[in-house]
């Protein structure tokens, strides 16, 4: 410990902070998702004995991941150094930013700082998991600034697909790092104001460290669109759709999407009713912290919907990206309770594709078209990430010494990258990172200097972590190969066999129809066992062993197909 002398000879104020001089460190920015995907946003800063993490989010579970429901990030680093992790702050409240929480959080009990929409989002999600007594929870507004430790985090107000979205201003001991959070500049949103330029402005004018920023549609040329576009889109189809009920699919966190849609079923004399409990919830949260104003007597309950002509009716629902258990899916499969899709319905799918979705929104697609629904899927949806203009103009007036894109497939980073270059920064001072990666900052240079555990853990049920690699391997082998049950039952002590061998088919072939096959599979087993009681083989393991074996050869001459063989040995 030091004495008090040394401490007071060692401290300095830094805007209002105070910051041990002591041992000088250099800043480590370590990704733990964000990168080379779309989704799973979370990022470490630390600096000496304090770390600050941004985001939480989840991804979608890619086709191979068969069974999985979602894939949160691996945060193995800082569960080992819990005690040094001063909070959470989150710029939005999207699923892939805060998703991941009460996974997290049951593990990593820090403190969440967030604006108000988006912590009302996350109590949601604490309030599913009855966590919301054990996790503390701070609200801020754009403009503020907090102590986390040597960090300073400074909330500056952006535009996005979601209101309530902020930037990040680190203050750090070494400089000042910007985290751009997604964003695009919108100069007509639909609820508050614009991004505000002007505090990045005078930022880049005192001298920016490092730039993380998000790249999703780096590779789009121009501006992206405004929010209120879409709005004109909605009051055209509304307009032209005489004697057709209404759907329309979007993400259930889009607030601003869902004012319009309100907004236009109102002007139309529609009821809007809203199906899927991602929906529902946000729907709920949003308007009671009044950032969706739902005109008067037009939100109906889903029960209610049979009281109504088509004409008077709007269903807003889940399930644009055509996840299987979302609403839309299982209208589209007939599979829904309360809603079936009819001749006639129109639907609008507000919102594009996430890379990796498009198989299964062609399919959902597909099936609202063979129920004889019309379905509209271009000019409905605007993005909510900023285009290469938009990009260019933070780029100038940040300035930043370092750059380190974030939010996107390699191929976004990349041509991030090639962006920043063009405007003139050093390619030496561009940093394309992978999730893992420790990179660390001086004020006068920046180098990656090792990893931190980093991944996925894939969430299936209630089960978090318990699918890895082997448990989706075999998964994968049952779904194109099935699974072949051999059931024996043997005597104590001489292994004589008792009854058997049977066999059980599931997903290999239909037995019925394939008698002798499985008559022979009998046959090879019979020889195998006979084989092991010749060489007085007596464990179970080998005589497992042999059994697979000599089943596998015999079906791959066969069939050409490599089922699961599960030997079943009983003992009497």
């Amino acid at each position: 410990m030091l004495n008090n002398q040394k401490e007071r000879k060692i401290r300095k104020k830094n805007n209002g902070g105070v910051i041990l001089a002591a041992k000088k460190g250099k800043l480590k920015i370590i990704p733990l998702g964000g990168l080379d995907q779309i989704g799973k946003n979370i990022t470490a800063f630390e600096y000496n004995n304090d770390i600050v993490v941004v985001d939480c989010g989840i991804a979608f579970p890619e086709d191979d991941m068969l069974g999985v429901d979602l894939v949160i990030p691996d945060v193995t680093y800082l569960k080992r150094n819990q005690d040094r992790v001063k909070g959470i702050v989150l710029t939005h409240g999207h699923e892939d930013h805060i998703g991941a929480l009460p996974y997290v959080l049951r593990e990593l009990n820090v403190p969440i700082y967030g604006t108000r929409l988006t912590i009302g989002l996350v109590e949601n999600k604490l309030k599913e998991h009855n966590m919301l007594n054990t996790v503390s929870r701070n609200c801020i507004v754009p403009g503020q600034m907090i102590q986390l430790g040597v960090f300073k985090v400074e909330f500056i107000r952006t535009n996005h697909s979601i209101a309530d979205a902020v930037a990040l201003a680190i203050h750090t001991p070494v400089g000042v790092v910007i985290h751009s959070g997604d964003f695009k500049i919108d100069y007509t949103p639909i609820y508050g104001d614009m991004i505000d330029l002007q505090r990045f402005a005078e930022l880049g004018k005192k001298g920016v460290l490092a730039f993380l920023c998000d790249s999703t549609n780096a590779e789009r040329k121009g501006y992206t669109m405004s929010e209120r576009t879409v709005g004109k889109v909605f009051e055209d189809v509304f307009s032209q759709s005489i004697n057709q009920r209404i759907m329309v699919a979007t993400f259930a966190s889009n607030v601003d999407r869902l004012q319009q849609i309100f907004d236009a079923a109102y002007k139309y004399k529609r009821k809007v009713a809203v199906v899927g409990r991602s929906m529902v919830n946000v729907v709920k949260t949003a308007t009671e912290l009044g950032y969706l104003m739902i005109p008067n007597r037009t939100l109906i309950e889903l029960a209610e919907i049979n009281r109504y002509s088509d004409d008077q009716l709007v269903i807003i629902t889940t399930g644009s990206q055509g996840e299987p258990m979302a609403a839309l899916s299982r209208m589209a499969s007939s599979e829904h309770r309360q809603v079936d899709i009819r001749p006639g319905d129109k639907i609008i799918l507000s919102s594009t594709p996430i890379p990796g979705n498009e198989k299964t929104v062609s399919r959902v697609i597909n099936e609202l078209f063979r129920k004889g629904a019309e379905v509209i899927f271009e000019d409905t949806h605007v993005s909510g990430h900023a285009c290469q203009e938009e990009l260019k103009i933070l780029h100038s007036l940040i300035k930043p010494k370092f750059f380190i894109p974030v939010h996107g497939e390699y191929r976004h980073l990349k041509k991030h990258a090639e962006l920043a270059q063009q405007l003139g920064m050093d390619s030496k001072n561009i940093f394309l990172l992978s999730v893992g990666n420790i990179l660390e900052l001086s004020k006068d240079e920046g180098k990656v200097t090792g990893n931190v555990p980093a991944g996925q853990v894939l969430v299936d049920g209630l089960g978090v972590g318990d699918v890895g690699n082997i448990v989706l391997r075999d998964r994968k082998h049952l779904s194109q190969d099935g699974l072949l049950v051999v059931v024996v039952t043997l005597q104590r002590q001489s292994n004589i066999v008792l009854s058997g061998p049977d066999i059980i088919s599931r997903g290999f072939v239909y037995v019925r129809e394939a008698e002798n096959l499985m008559e022979n599979a009998k046959k090879v087993v019979q020889e195998a066992l006979e084989k092991c009681q010749d060489s007085n083989i007596t464990e179970w393991a080998s005589i497992k062993n042999i059994i697979k074996e000599a089943l596998r050869e015999f079906l791959w001459q066969k069939t050409k197909r490599s089922p699961m063989i599960l030997p079943i040995i009983m003992e009497v």
